[in-house]
């Protein structure tokens, strides 16, 4: 069969987690990824948890930031090369590569987090680096184009730019989680979110408890 990955956009906003879950939940499913991180997103990275994202080791950053929790902790999840494999990296400054063409095939685009900038760009269809360039061309391929927004408060210009997307056919997913699945760790909460972003493109996982209608559950040991 043909590679068909998921982008996977990481832009500037705090929440570099988010993206991580997003990763690994994409992997578990068998899916191949293909990742764009931006400049602005390195400095998040760096500051959230120390590791600093570089071109030429990407394999290496990429696997210790995957294997933190939420918490910071190193080594919380085990990344193998077999996950690895299915991962192919894009700078984002690298205008000619594969996704900036409607001719590549993918499967859509998850950006996460998406700042407001990130938001503003792909709405007003600015192609200023890689991750913009890929999310207009999602659209314009009518693919699926997931946008988590980390944000708050949120003004009005965003507000217009969020329903100006929505009205291009992608999906906003605020990074807004809940606590009914029984959260107990910031991990959790985290998941929920990310797990969130995948049911918005209809990728199996088990990063959450699901609403079973039964009040109470979520306090429950799961």
């Amino acid at each position: 069969m043909p590679r068909r990955p998921w982008v996977v956009g990481v832009s500037g906003a705090s929440g570099t987690p988010y993206a991580a879950s997003v990763v690994r939940g994409l992997l578990a499913a068998g899916e191949a990824v293909d990742l764009i991180v931006s400049r602005a997103s390195r400095l998040t990275l760096l500051d959230e948890t120390g590791i600093s994202f570089r071109d030429a080791h990407w394999r290496a950053d990429l696997r210790e930031w995957l294997g933190r929790g939420a918490d910071g902790k190193p080594g919380t999840f085990g990344i193998t090369d077999a996950d690895l494999d299915l991962v192919r990296y894009w700078p984002a400054g690298d205008l000619a590569a594969g996704p900036s063409s409607g001719s590549y095939p993918v499967k859509g685009m998850l950006i996460v987090p998406a700042s407001t900038a990130c938001v503003a760009g792909v709405a007003l269809g600015l192609s200023k680096d890689l991750l913009q360039r890929v999310a207009s061309v999602t659209l314009k391929e009518r693919r699926r184009l997931v946008v988590a927004v980390r944000e708050t408060p949120l003004n009005g210009q965003t507000l217009r730019h969020l329903v100006t997307l929505d009205e291009a056919g992608a999906v906003v997913v605020p990074a807004s989680p809940a606590f009914y699945a029984g959260a107990t760790h910031i991990q959790d909460l985290v998941d929920f979110v990310a797990g969130r972003v995948l049911d918005a493109a209809e990728v199996p996982h088990r990063l959450y408890r699901r609403w079973e209608g039964e009040l109470g559950s979520g306090s429950k040991e799961g």
